[in-house]
């Protein structure tokens, strides 16, 4: 059983700042990639971030040079800070790992629950 627990999301105001969290936690061997997707009202969901095992991290053109994602590989964690916030980019914010179970497993996607993002104008 594998869970990713997301925090952090919140109401703020546009020009604020946020760092959200997630968490991997259960039986897990290795995790490749973990990322950010996220949800506008009224959208589908959308790649923003994600951070390889190696190499460099991408980030969708509408939140370059506003957003930084990084990850603490001991804890099995993913975090995106945000700044500065804009109204669009509200919506909700899922945290994606890319792992595996077991040895010799391919890798399968989890998804957490989403942690609400507001930005208010």
């Amino acid at each position: 059983q594998v869970q990713l627990v997301e925090s952090g999301g919140d109401s703020v105001q546009a020009g604020g700042s946020l760092t959200l969290s997630c968490t991997a936690s259960g039986t897990i061997f290795s995790i490749n990639g973990m990322g950010w997707h996220r949800q506008a009202p009224g959208k589908q969901r959308e790649l923003v971030a994600a951070m390889p095992s190696a190499g460099t991290p991408f980030y969708a053109e509408s939140v370059k040079g506003r957003f930084t994602i990084s990850r603490d590989y001991a804890k099995s964690a993913v975090y995106l800070q945000i700044n500065p916030l804009k109204p669009e980019d509200t919506g909700v914010y899922y945290c994606y790992a890319d792992l595996t179970t077991a040895w010799e497993q391919a890798p399968s996607g989890y998804w957490g629950q989403g942690t609400q993002v507001t930005v208010s104008s």
